[in-house]
């Protein structure tokens, strides 16, 4: 069976280890490789300079190849990540649009999604009940699904975890709602009652704030940019918790990476967060920053067993979403 999983960023399988490989790329390539595995023939697509790329039979090509010799190309399946134009260039494959942000009408209009999913009505797979919820009736889709996202290769879950948890608390989420304020109750609340506590703050590094990054080291908060997933990983492994406030997130793949090195999270429980996190097992829901700092402080001050326990609890709920359970979903819809 031939299937196009098209994913419209810049990227090829050659630079997949660089910063610039994002959640959805990743996703992407992942799902094309178990795909391989269960004897499906399968072309990437995406934006890149490489005309055409094989690795580990994964046939990496660009979609401009693609498009302007469509007529070269047959496909069973596609599943599209967000972008439903590339549809009109193979209208006997069955079509699966992958969507992982929100698509208002208005938006879908401006980047000319609208039509095509109007002509060619593919079945829809949102990456949480939460973008399925928020997203228009109004498009028609041939059918609404829902599969959640997984979890990476390069975030492999422990069988035992032996570290020693340092009293480090993450934030990295990229976008910055809530940042300013997190950061004064780190500075007001935290670091007054426990000089060890670091704050870690990863990919902003574009966010305005309101203090000088020589005061903010004074109170041990630390603007860390972008690492490699490898080091991310190791940070997360030595870590206490994740402060993910739950803002915009239509699955939030940092939650999952987190709980997969035994962090729970801290969240507001807003959008898919709401069902992500079970209060008091893999994660803690609260209201305000005040009941942050709270939260914060009772994690400091709770004992090991504790700890581990709410760690086991981290590790158990990301098996649920391992590749190898999700992808019974995918392989499920397309057979």
């Amino acid at each position: 069976m031939n299937l196009l999983i098209n994913c419209p960023f810049k990227f090829n399988i050659n630079n997949e280890s660089k910063l610039k490989i994002g959640g959805i790329e990743s996703l992407n390539i992942d799902l094309a490789r178990e795909f391989i595995n269960n004897k499906f023939n399968v072309t990437l697509s995406s934006i890149s300079n490489k005309k055409i790329i094989n690795k580990n039979n994964l046939k990496n090509i660009s979609i401009n190849q693609i498009t302007k010799n469509s007529d070269k190309f047959s496909f069973d399946y596609i599943i599209s990540s967000n972008d439903s134009t590339i549809f009109d260039y193979f209208p006997k494959a069955k079509k699966f649009l992958w969507l992982h942000n929100p698509l208002q009408i208005e938006k879908a209009i401006r980047k000319k999604q609208f039509i095509p999913i109007i002509k060619h009505k593919p079945t829809v797979i949102f990456v949480s009940e939460y973008l399925n919820k928020i997203t228009s009736s109004l498009f028609f889709f041939k059918k609404r699904i829902v599969i959640n996202n997984f979890l990476l290769s390069d975030f492999k879950i422990k069988k035992k975890d032996n570290n020693i948890r340092k009293p480090l608390f993450i934030w990295a989420v990229a976008r910055s709602r809530g940042l300013n304020e997190t950061i004064k109750m780190w500075i007001q609340n935290i670091h007054p009652s426990s000089k060890k506590a670091k704050f870690l703050i990863f990919g902003n590094d574009k966010f305005k704030f309101e203090f000088s990054k020589n005061f903010l080291k004074s109170k041990n908060i630390y603007f860390m940019g972008r690492v490699e997933r490898k080091l991310l990983k190791k940070i997360y492994e030595k870590s206490t918790a994740m402060i993910c406030l739950g803002h915009d997130e239509t699955f939030c793949l940092n939650a999952l990476e987190a709980n997969s090195c035994g962090l729970p999270i801290i969240s507001f429980g807003h959008t898919a967060l709401s069902k992500f996190i079970i209060d008091g097992f893999n994660g803690f829901k609260i209201n305000n920053f005040t009941e942050l700092s709270q939260k914060i402080k009772f994690f400091l001050n709770k004992d090991d067993n504790f700890k581990k326990k709410i760690i086991n609890n981290c590790f158990n709920h990301s098996k649920k979403f391992l590749l190898k359970n999700i992808f019974f979903h995918w392989n499920k819809l397309l057979k």
